[in-house]
């Protein structure tokens, strides 16, 4: 009896997670279709967003979450790498990984909201007297704070996942000469790759809804930015800025853009998971 209860019970968390994410898919889309309708595939073509006309699109705040997410990930990776490798590899059970590890830890719980602030009172004086654009640099800022919100979350998995690989492995090339750099490279690394790709996954999909410290430092303007020095808005950012005052055809038309954001975060999640797939086969 008690078996049967526990699996019921599994059965029904199970089913609540699928009706949870088809709520989620039907108030998206339900609310997201004036937005549609009006504008069509013009709305993730086009790049005007002109509340004065009820004028609205997606593709500068497509383009300008993309950038920011693959910059701060690119940003992220070698550090998040190193970390990892310290962690995994070369100091594991030593005091000093124990010591960067409740560091990398506390950095993960720290709130969004922090991290903006400490940007835009930090690092933002400190671009300005380098001689960087105070106008200019809302891409550029934060992509390197999303990639250093990123890094905890890619190094501790990462970390976790080079722990994993059998001892059996590298003491067998150990045993035929190679070094502890080759050991890493040829024997660590690609055991554990895949593990360490779905990090990364993770760790982008973070960056790609990332919302509070975004809105903060990007500049909040609705243009594409087409380069490091350009401001602009992010799909996440957007929707924070404006969704209080919003109405009608332009609520519809956030919502269209929260649906974009849900399926461009999906997608990356399925090509990963068939990417891992066929590296393990």
């Amino acid at each position: 009896m008690k078996d049967k209860i526990f699996r019921a019970s599994l059965f029904v968390a199970a089913c609540l997670i699928i009706i949870l994410t088809a709520s989620i898919v039907y108030g998206l889309v339900s609310q997201s279709l004036d937005a549609f309708s009006n504008f069509g595939f013009g709305f993730i073509t086009s790049s005007e967003w002109d509340s004065r006309n009820d004028v609205y699109s997606a593709l500068p705040f497509i383009m300008g979450t993309l950038l920011t997410s693959v910059l701060a990930l690119l940003f992220c990776i070698p550090f998040s790498l190193s970390v990892s490798l310290f962690n995994g590899e070369y100091f594991r059970g030593h005091r000093a990984s124990t010591i960067l590890s409740s560091v990398v830890d506390l950095l993960a719980g720290v709130p969004s909201i922090v991290f903006g602030l400490w940007g835009f009172y930090t690092l933002r004086p400190l671009m300005v007297e380098m001689g960087v654009n105070e106008q200019g640099f809302g891409v550029l800022l934060s992509s390197i704070v999303l990639a250093i919100m990123i890094i905890p979350y890619a190094s501790s998995l990462s970390a976790e996942f080079l722990a994993m690989v059998p001892n059996d492995l590298k003491e067998g090339a150990y045993s035929l000469g190679a070094t502890r750099l080759e050991v890493i490279q040829r024997v660590s690394l690609p055991a554990a790759g895949s593990g360490i790709f779905a990090a990364y996954v993770l760790a982008f999909g973070r960056a790609l809804g990332e919302t509070m410290a975004v809105t903060m430092l990007i500049g909040n303007t609705n243009n594409i930015p087409h380069g490091l020095g350009d401001t602009g808005n992010t799909m996440a950012s957007i929707i924070a800025n404006q969704f209080g005052e919003a109405g009608g055809l332009k609520l519809s038309s956030l919502m269209a853009i929260g649906l974009l954001l849900f399926l461009i975060t999906a997608s990356i999640n399925f090509i990963a998971k068939y990417i891992m797939k066929m590296v393990r086969q």
